[in-house]
């Protein structure tokens, strides 16, 4: 089987290593046979719940446990020897066997804890690293220096016996175990091959072979399997582990929707719901708990746990937001080392990021992936699927599809939440989507008088929309640009408001679009409300739709019309949009309307120059820029207004050495603006460091070229 070959990609570090860290080894002398005998009693004690409902590794964890009682008699021997007739060899044993029963605890706590698909899938090695710790138990017990105890001779008799069984014990696989992997194979291949298994034999598999009986169960190991793809991200072949673990992700849902259909709505759609992470948990869960971070999850710049740590071109690890803002601020140098960077390419730090995941699962912290924008594929975190995943996904979306157009209310707002989720992990499932005609039968939710189902439906059009050929699909239903703008304006919930924008700004990438949007009644005063009143993602989607519709020019005087240039003005105040705003203003100034209206803005120019002042090097160059563009077209009194801005001089003196090349050419050709104006109240030349555009080709501006031979000299007053 060709699924089945791909197997050896699975063989990979099936337990979170990051524990083997957290693992005391500095024991004392005094307290090293105390604190064997509680992890003893812990691991006997799990285990009398365990083997009641365990369907994997039984057999492997019985043998383990009754090894951790003999142990115990071993240690309960020691109970009254006094601690100075014991030799420093035998100290020594018991400290390298602790680290042997805490690797147990892990073995075992894991197999508690997983999936019972991803233990099947995982069979061979599992069962590998209980054979392993069955090895190092005996490589300790051939060392144990026996002799060099007092202990009874039944003691010494049990740990020669313990020794001989540990030496003797083989791999141990269970042959029915491995006959349901295969089994599970089998299935993959039948979709691999184009052929949908049938109901009743997914039925025999999942119901009465592994008890995997109904919704709560299939989402259980539909989440912890995508967890494993997230944690094979960084293997050294991720696209063919990624891609299996895929295909068995898209089998299972297909079952939980053809076996199990749309049962446990209401309380699947509630929990989901309240079980969404917040942005910014992590760090608050620490703060409330005072829970120390290990100094390596931290991120240098910021000094709070890592989400996505990236390395620079130095080997330094930071934060992928704290990094980006430290290069948009223009720096170019390692902030750790100091060292400049010889580009600025981020590379994921993978392993990393996967201990700061298992170190937050350990502590009971919630970890948020990481992730740009809700309207982003998630392709980097879900390789491209196997033709298996993909015939899987069809399957699933067929039975989605017939929920949306026939199903009870309740069932439809499943399935859009479904295609939602679906619609999120590449391209061939936005197409495959598509192509069974989900976006019409979409658009009719996006009017539900239930604000999950509005939410669920628009969201999902909002990730359909990111795959290009869906966006003609999208503009071509009746009605459904009418309707996204309805939730726009008239959402229930917030993230429905804001994913609508969101899906603007996707579907106004494509140029012909961007007109038929700002036509549609209230969208562009919608957006410019949101701006101003939004949530801070509310504020960055609705900016960002703005800004791409500011790139029309027909565009313009209904921006102005619908209180877009106010709403742009008011942002420039804004951590997070001043500097999209800022850009968008710059296209609406170009022409002589948007000069104008921007001009008549009071907070307009100070606005700009405190963003000059304070802002980011991308935000210092859109400023700039804006008030080059107003100066070009406003008239004399708006070329008035700004010369006679306070302490711009200076700004300009200080952009035109440190700021980005661009920003450098516009502050020149704002300079010299300002010695061609008669109302000009600064004088040039002389007075403080010369800057000579004839020499400086950064500083030459194409509209210019008449005065490109001019020196200009600025002197920078006191701030």
């Amino acid at each position: 089987m060709a699924s089945a070959a791909m197997f050896s990609s699975l063989r990979r570090r099936t337990l979170p290593s990051m524990h083997a860290f957290l693992a005391p080894v500095d024991l004392s002398d005094a307290s090293v046979i105390k604190d064997l005998r509680a992890i003893c009693t812990e691991l006997v004690s799990s285990f009398s719940g365990l083997w009641l409902y365990a369907i994997f590794h039984g057999r492997n964890t019985r043998s383990l446990i009754r090894k951790v009682q003999d142990i115990s008699v071993l240690l309960d021997a020691f109970g009254d020897v006094r601690f100075s007739k014991v030799s420093f060899t035998v100290f020594l044993c018991f400290k390298e066997l602790y680290l042997l029963l805490y690797r147990a605890k892990i073995l075992i706590d894991f197999v508690r804890g997983s999936s019972k698909l991803w233990l099947l899938l995982q069979n061979h090695s599992i069962s590998g690293h209980f054979h392993d710790l069955n090895l190092d138990i005996s490589t300790l017990l051939d060392i144990f220096p026996l002799s060099d105890t007092n202990l009874s001779e039944d003691v010494k008799e049990l740990v020669v016996l313990l020794r001989e069984q540990t030496r003797n014990s083989k791999l141990s696989i269970n042959k029915h175990d491995d006959l349901l992997r295969l089994k599970f194979y089998y299935f993959l291949n039948e979709f691999e091959n184009g052929r949908v298994p049938g109901k009743n034999e997914l039925s025999a598999f999942l119901v009465e072979k592994l008890s995997i009986c109904d919704v709560k169960s299939c989402r259980v190991e539909i989440v912890f399997l995508e967890e494993q793809i997230v944690n094979h991200d960084g293997d050294v072949e991720p696209t063919s582990t990624t891609s299996v673990l895929n295909g068995f992700v898209a089998l299972i849902r297909y079952c939980r929707f053809l076996l199990f259909r749309f049962e446990d709505e209401e309380g699947e759609l509630g929990n989901w719901k309240r079980k969404k992470p917040k942005k910014g948990l992590i760090t608050q869960k620490i703060a409330d708990t005072f829970m120390a971070i290990p100094k390596d999850f931290c991120c240098p710049i910021s000094l709070d746990l890592m989400k996505d740590p990236v390395i620079v071109s130095t080997g330094q690890t930071y934060d992928r937001a704290s990094i980006i803002r430290w290069m948009g601020e223009g720096h170019s140098t390692c902030p750790k080392t100091g060292q400049m960077l010889l580009h600025t390419r981020l590379v994921p730090n993978r392993a990393l990021r996967n201990f700061i995941m298992q170190w937050c699962l350990a502590n009971g912290i919630p970890y948020d992936l990481p992730e740009n924008a809700d309207y982003l594929s998630e392709n980097a975190v879900f390789a491209s699927p196997s033709k298996a995943a993909l015939e899987a996904t069809k399957a699933t979306t067929r039975l989605l599809i017939e929920q949306l157009s026939n199903g009870r209310a309740r069932s439809k707002t499943v399935a859009a939440r479904e295609i939602r989720l679906l619609a999120k992990r590449g391209r061939e499932n936005q197409a495959c989507i598509a192509e069974a005609d989900a976006i019409p039968l979409l658009k009719m939710i996006l009017s539900s008088s239930d604000a999950l189902a509005q939410e669920n439906a628009v969201t999902a059009m909002l990730n359909l929309s990111i795959y290009d050929k869906n966006k003609s699909i999208i503009m071509d239903v009746e009605g459904c640009l009418g309707d996204i703008v309805g939730v726009l304006k008239y959402g229930i919930t917030t993230e429905a408001r804001e994913n609508a924008a969101a899906t603007l700004f996707s579907l106004s990438a494509v140029h012909n679009y961007k007109k038929q949007i700002a036509q549609e009644d209230g969208a562009i005063k919608a957006l410019a409300e949101l701006l101003k009143e939004g949530t801070a993602r509310g504020k960055k989607d609705a900016v960002t739709a703005l800004f791409n519709l500011a790139t029309h020019i027909e565009n313009c005087a209904r921006m102005i019309e619908s209180g877009t240039v106010t709403a742009l003005v008011d942002a420039l105040e804004c951590d997070g949009v001043s500097e999209e705003a800022a850009g968008a203003l710059v296209l609406i100034v170009r022409q002589p309307i948007g000069a104008e209206a921007v001009g008549n803005e009071e907070n307009a120019v100070p606005g700009l120059i405190g963003m000059m002042r304070f802002g980011t090097s991308k935000g210092k160059e859109n400023a700039v820029a804006t008030l080059l563009e107003l100066c070009r077209s406003g008239g004399s009194a708006t070329t008035e207004k700004v010369v006679k801005a306070p302490a711009l001089v200076g700004l300009l003196q200080s952009l035109l050495f440190t700021g980005t090349k661009r920003a450098r050419r516009k502050a020149a050709s704002l300079a010299r603006v300002f010695q061609r104006s008669e109302n000009a109240s600064f004088h040039f030349g002389g007075l403080g460091v010369g800057y000579a555009f004839a020499g400086n080709s950064a500083a030459q501006d194409t509209n210019f070229a008449g005065d490109a031979t001019m020196a200009v000299s600025i002197s920078a007053p006191v701030l």
